[in-house]
């Protein structure tokens, strides 16, 4: 389900809410689908509960999952999830573009960068064998 890198520079629990996350936007997990319990998922990947309780918490706290006390923690409809990684996906965007501009790019270019079609995973002006 999911495996964490100990020489990822990201703490454990964000590197849990990323896995979590990815599973419930990419559709593997589906809808009202349960999540492991705080328990098993810390027993399943040999860290504290307090880790995972943290993780879903924030996850929680996105829109990603609700919980239902007695019962466990669910994954959520997709609307909410999806609101909230539109949020965290535009400020991340306003970050780059303003590092963009501060290394000087010009308005047309960002401009042009913000019209490009995705290009199938390879950043823009490269292809995917450049990437590689």
């Amino acid at each position: 389900m999911i495996s964490l890198n100990y020489r990822d520079s990201r703490p454990i629990y964000q590197q849990i809410k990323d896995g979590l996350r990815k599973l419930i936007v990419t559709g593997a997990m589906g809808p009202d689908e349960k999540l492991p319990s705080v328990r098993a998922m810390a027993t399943q990947l040999s860290i504290n509960p307090n880790t995972i309780q943290r993780a879903y918490n924030e996850l929680e706290g996105e829109g990603y999952i609700y919980s239902v006390p007695g019962k466990g923690s669910f994954a959520s409809a997709s609307a909410g999830a999806d609101a909230a990684r539109r949020r965290e996906l535009l400020s991340e965007t306003r970050e780059l573009l303003a590092e963009l501009r501060y290394l000087g790019a010009s308005q047309e270019e960002l401009m042009a960068l913000l019209q490009e079609e995705p290009s199938g995973g390879a950043p823009a002006g490269r292809s995917k064998e450049e990437t590689r």
